[in-house]
Order: C-alpha cells, then sequence, then structure tokens
C-alpha cells in the first residue's frame, strides 16, 4: 500500500515537473546591410595589399 501510495506521488511529482518546464522565445528582427563596392575601392584595396606584401614579404 505504501509503495503504490509512493508510487503515485512519485509519477504526479514528475508529470507535474514536465509540465512546468520554463522556455524562452527570441524574436530577432534582421535589418538588411546593403554594400556596395565600388570598383574604385577595389582597386585601391588591392594596391593596398600589394603594397604590404612588397614591405613584409614574410607575412604568407
Amino acid at each position: 500500500m505504501r509503495k503504490a501510495i509512493a508510487a503515485a506521488a512519485l509519477v504526479f511529482s514528475a508529470s507535474a515537473l514536465m509540465a512546468c518546464t520554463p522556455s524562452v522565445n527570441v524574436n530577432v528582427n534582421l535589418a538588411p546591410i546593403y554594400a556596395k563596392l565600388d570598383v574604385n575601392v577595389k582597386v585601391q584595396l588591392d594596391q593596398d595589399v600589394k603594397a604590404l606584401i612588397q614591405e613584409n614579404p614574410n607575412l604568407f
């Protein structure tokens, strides 16, 4: 009799704990980011990289 009551109490408490599990919902609105590289910017970056490699040949 005591085992049956203990088992019933265990089942009840386990089901009560499972019903009360916390949950967190996070909604993030992503903002679109548009980037456009101008040809001049790309050429300037390419020239800067070439100059850095010539100054420091052991980088790579």
